[in-house]
């Protein structure tokens, strides 16, 4: 006598979101050159105030950017937002507009701007914000070099 078989129902089983802000970073590269110069200053006064760093030939880093999102998992994905997708926002807004780029020449939101780490960090923030949609920009971190780095949290942080 053949088996009888049988179907076992399929449950669904139930999400159980959870509540609590977290945070949550990318990292990107790239490559820029910059040239430290205040253009109101004479030269002397560039040179004493950034040496090196003022050279009229310019010179360049190796920048890493780090990027973090403050907020509540959605229930349904889990994610404040998926990080392929803000690689892609971070790529868009500023990775591709300086990488290998002169950033006093080249890159049209710096224009006017003294590129200092601290004054990167600002403009990268003004350029990313817009385009988050969960969460909140928490902050935005620069490294100019393993050991030299700015962040930003934002113009309402106290």
């Amino acid at each position: 006598m053949p088996k009888q078989i049988t179907k076992r129902k399929k449950t669904v089983q139930k999400i159980r979101p959870l509540s609590g802000t977290v945070y949550i970073t990318r990292q990107v590269h790239f490559n820029s050159a910059h040239r430290l110069y205040n253009p109101t200053k004479s030269l002397a006064w560039n040179q004493k105030q950034y040496g090196l760093c003022t050279n009229p030939h310019w010179h360049g880093h190796n920048y890493v950017l780090e990027v973090t999102l403050k907020g509540q998992p959605d229930p349904v994905t889990g994610y404040i937002m998926d990080l392929a997708k803000l690689k892609g926002v971070l790529h868009a807004a500023v990775v591709d507009k300086c990488d290998h780029r002169n950033l006093n020449d080249e890159v049209p939101f710096l224009r006017g701007i003294i590129p200092s780490t601290e004054n990167l960090v600002i403009a990268f923030w003004e350029q990313i914000a817009p385009h988050i949609p969960n969460g909140s920009l928490h902050c935005v971190r620069l490294y100019e070099t393993p050991r030299n780095y700015a962040e930003f949290f934002g113009p309402d942080h106290l």
